[in-house]
């Protein structure tokens, strides 16, 4: 797959200069370029401090120009909304004039023959992208793109030490914060984490998208290897099957080690698959049934099930998504 990244910061405001903006974008960039294997992701192109409106809008303009199956534009800096519509700001900005038209963007990303769009602006007012204007002209949103701004089209996106709010929970979701079980981060999955880091008087990430599927960001190792994964079908026949557990899957049921021993004794076999269902009992795939933890389970000759969650992941392994 071909995937590119457009990576933006301003700071250097004549009358308002930004500490974090560069900063952000530059540990923005370094993440989405390797995964957390050290997989080459998106090829990137960052431009920090640009000075005028023309070269921004051109950078942009050409960057969703070339088609290709995934694109990703971050920017980081200030944001207007005024009468005529929302801004990212510029440098050069002048009154009726502040920067690159929010709707312009969008027009671009509309008109791109790029599959999947994915656009993420930290800055003030930039739920605004998007919106109605106050004229009442709509501009869709069409199929394969996705925005995720940092605070809504009438809240400030707060800088503290000299880090964005919003940013520093993107970065924190792109290390693997966001990723699911598999270790995939989706732009689903990191709004969400965003979402739950942010309290209800705090300034509110906003999510707007029109896709069938979501894409992946970036990906990490996975919280449980995934070879542990595809056997819950061979541990579970069928999702809603119990397994059946006794003192011989527990490795320190064993003369070897100098304790009160039950039988049967621990066997290799099954204390193997006894660490895999461990595993993804930690991941919240698997549960004991009628013990809290799996040791007694084991030991008291009871059993384990899948939860929901593990309903879902048992659905991809048994259907060759994983």
């Amino acid at each position: 797959m071909m995937k590119k990244a457009l990576v933006i910061g301003i700071n250097n405001y004549p009358k308002s200069p930004l500490r974090g903006a560069v900063n952000d974008a530059n540990i923005i960039s370094e993440l989405l370029k390797v995964n957390g294997n050290d997989t080459t992701n998106f090829e990137v192109i960052s431009i920090n401090d640009v000075e005028t409106k023309s070269e921004l809008l051109t950078k942009i303009s050409d960057f969703f120009a070339v088609s290709c199956d995934m694109a990703l534009l971050y920017f980081a800096g200030h944001g207007y909304v005024n009468e005529l519509g929302g801004f990212i700001v510029t440098p050069d900005h002048k009154k009726y004039d502040e920067g690159i038209a929010m709707h312009d963007i969008l027009n671009f990303a509309n008109r791109s023959n790029i599959r999947n769009k994915i656009i993420i602006l930290d800055c003030c007012k930039s739920g605004h992208f998007g919106t109605a204007t106050d004229n009442g002209s709509v501009m869709e949103i069409k199929t394969g793109t996705t925005i995720l701004t940092a605070s809504r089209e009438d809240e400030p996106a707060k800088e503290i030490n000299g880090h964005g709010v919003f940013t520093n929970l993107v970065i924190e979701g792109l290390k693997g914060g966001a990723a699911d079980i598999r270790g995939h981060i989706s732009p689903g999955g990191l709004y969400a984490y965003i979402d739950q880091a942010l309290g209800a008087h705090e300034q509110r990430p906003v999510f707007k998208t029109n896709v069938t599927e979501f894409v992946e960001l970036r990906s990490v190792i996975p919280q449980v290897a995934l070879s542990i994964l595809r056997k819950l079908t061979t541990y579970f026949s069928l999702p809603t099957n119990d397994f059946k557990l006794d003192p011989s899957f527990e490795d320190t049921n064993s003369h070897d080690i100098p304790h009160d021993v039950v039988e049967p004794h621990a066997d290799e076999k099954n204390v193997l698959i006894f660490k895999d269902l461990q595993k993804l009992e930690g991941v919240g795939l698997v549960v004991p049934i009628g013990e809290e933890h799996m040791y007694y389970a084991a030991m008291k000759s009871k059993s384990c099930k899948l939860t929901s969650l593990g309903h879902h992941y048992w659905r991809l392994v048994n259907e060759g998504r994983i």
